[in-house]
């Protein structure tokens, strides 16, 4: 990419930061919103359907996924069409499975028959993606996430993978591939580049998009002159 230019790919803004998600609900870049319970509880949310209202008060022309959670199939069934009925751009994120490692899948294939629109989330193998890609068929319209990020924190190139998993959607108009939890730009690129529809960006990592395409001179020189401001400022001598 050429310094200054945009990624083609659907940028999702992840995160539980209300200001900075209303912020950037005003950013032309970010075609949607996810969060997850874990990033909730870190950014201090207490009441899960107030916070999630609120974004939902600002967000309401691009999707937002909102997880649900449970062990109990019904439980999980009941929580789905709650969310569900919070706003016509909510995707309900569903773990692909639950705590014990049960597949969700008939939960998923009952919810898409019902209408709901899913995001899928969870997924770390290609088998999990062709059984999730099946129940997933007639649905309306649903996300599959890959957590890529969580592939290369095992040591493991998760570029193959995700081309695979590009290759089984391909047929399903319906369906939008995610690279989940990235944890650098260059991922950004990557996904691009394999043809994903999708890809989550933290807000913090939101920051360096602007960096796609740099000179790597300019690049360089900034670092040269970091260190040397950050030794004159600290009055170092030698």
């Amino acid at each position: 990419m050429t310094s200054g230019s945009r990624p083609q790919i659907k940028i999702f803004a992840d995160g539980a930061d209300l200001d900075a998600i209303l912020q950037l609900a005003e950013d032309p870049v970010i075609s949607g919103f996810t969060t997850n319970p874990t990033l909730m509880r870190k950014a201090g949310v207490e009441d899960y359907e107030g916070f999630a209202r609120k974004v939902l008060d600002h967000v309401t022309h691009r999707p937002v996924s909102f997880e649900v959670w449970s062990d109990e199939v019904e439980e999980m069934r009941r929580q789905a069409h709650k969310v569900s009925r919070w706003g016509p751009n909510v995707y309900v994120k569903i773990p692909v499975t639950n705590t014990e490692g049960t597949s969700s899948n008939p939960l998923i294939a009952d919810l898409s028959a019902d209408g709901l629109h899913l995001n899928v989330t969870g997924i770390l193998t290609l088998d999990q993606v062709r059984a999730v890609t099946d129940v997933l068929s007639e649905s309306p319209g649903a996300i599959v996430s890959v957590f890529a990020g969580r592939i290369a924190d095992t040591g493991r190139d998760p570029v193959p993978l995700m081309a695979a998993a590009v290759e089984l959607l391909r047929p399903h108009s319906n369906l939008e591939l995610l690279w989940a939890s990235p944890r650098e730009i260059l991922n950004v690129c990557q996904a691009e580049s394999i043809g994903c529809h999708i890809i989550t960006v933290t807000h913090d990592l939101l920051k360096k998009l602007d960096g796609l395409g740099r000179s790597l001179d300019e690049v360089s020189l900034e670092t040269v002159r970091m260190f040397y401001d950050d030794a004159v400022d600290a009055g170092y001598l030698l």
